[in-house]
């Protein structure tokens, strides 16, 4: 049985994908790696074969048109045959020791009959040059080694939402939820953090520090100027989340708070770009984009526009947007991002 199916997303990835591909091999007949090779004109196809070829019961290749990250996720989980399904960036990777105490929960679920719907464990910031590396944990928020519900959850911090880097879904979850990331678009990962969440009922978390977050590639997603360059689709990606639930639909109290508050990241993330961008037509986009919120869910628009966030996102004149922008930066440093 396959415990976990591991799906890497590669796109002209030849030179760190051997990376992600190696930290994942320990888990052994325990796991299934899918390499989606999504259009790649390097060698990323060949050196996926290579590893098919070497470790035939483990590793899977499937060569698709180029579609963007969220299809190629989307094709790794057509394909996943494991109980869970976990997404690691070919330039990304997991600690091996982790990964072993994982699978060893896993087994013990499956033993005991138990299942669970999304597995949480920590992600590292691995930042090129930085010495310290800031781990996001959420021992102080969720119960540990226990299956609990979202009746259960504590309060998270701004720095510890969860992220595509810190959850393993139950792969039959996500596949009778339906979940279809969009193609061609960057951002994604926060549609397939989010969507899932209401379909969750039991979760497990691990105080482990799992995953390995690489950020200092020039051409990152997460760079800030990549991201001003790919504003639109930000804000494509924080509309698509928008329309996806009325908060109100939403029973679980602590749920819908998470839910919404998650939103209200989505949406500082679009204004402070749009400021930082300095171009009046952007300024324009960050009114629109308020306003949308506003016609689609009036009540959670007030919630988000006058809570903290909001409030300090929408400062009137050029000396707030330049507040905003400053308390973006300092932000950024506390935290640790980009």
């Amino acid at each position: 049985m396959k415990y976990i199916s591991f799906a890497i997303p590669c796109y002209n990835s030849q030179e760190y994908m051997a990376h992600a591909i190696e930290s994942i091999l320990p888990g052994g007949d325990d796991v299934e790696i899918l390499i989606v090779n999504d259009g790649s004109k390097d060698n990323t196809s060949k050196i996926a074969h290579e590893y098919e070829k070497k470790y035939p019961n483990i590793v899977r290749v499937i060569d698709k048109e180029n579609g963007g990250h969220g299809d190629a996720v989307n094709a790794g989980l057509r394909n996943a045959s494991g109980k869970y399904f976990k997404v690691v960036d070919s330039d990304d990777w997991v600690k091996e020791g982790s990964l072993h105490r994982i699978l060893r929960v896993l087994r013990d679920f499956e033993e005991e009959d138990q299942e669970i719907d999304m597995l949480i464990a920590n992600y590292v910031y691995e930042k090129e040059g930085a010495e310290h590396k800031k781990v996001i944990h959420y021992r102080n928020v969720l119960p540990q080694d226990e299956i609990f519900r979202w009746s259960d959850v504590g309060r998270f911090h701004l720095d510890q939402y969860i992220l595509m880097h810190s959850v393993i879904y139950r792969t039959d979850m996500l596949k009778l939820c339906q979940l279809e990331l969009p193609k061609h678009t960057f951002y994604v990962d926060n549609i397939y953090v989010y969507y899932p969440l209401p379909h969750v009922r039991k979760m497990y978390y691990m105080d482990e520090d799992f995953y390995r977050y690489y950020i200092g590639r020039e051409d990152q997603s997460v760079n800030e100027k990549v991201m001003i360059k790919r504003i639109d689709q930000q804000i494509f990606v924080t509309k698509k989340m928008i329309d996806m639930y009325q908060m109100k639909e939403i029973t679980n109290k602590k749920l819908r708070n998470y839910m919404i508050n998650y939103l209200a990241i989505m949406m500082t993330v679009s204004s402070i770009l749009l400021i930082r961008s300095k171009e009046k037509e952007n300024l324009d986009k960050k009114k629109e984009l308020w306003l949308y919120l506003r016609t689609k869910d009036p009540k959670t628009f007030f919630r988000i526009r006058y809570g903290i966030l909001g409030q300090t996102m929408n400062l009137p004149g050029k000396s707030g947007r330049k507040i905003s922008s400053l308390a973006y930066t300092i932000a950024r440093r506390l935290i640790g991002f980009n």
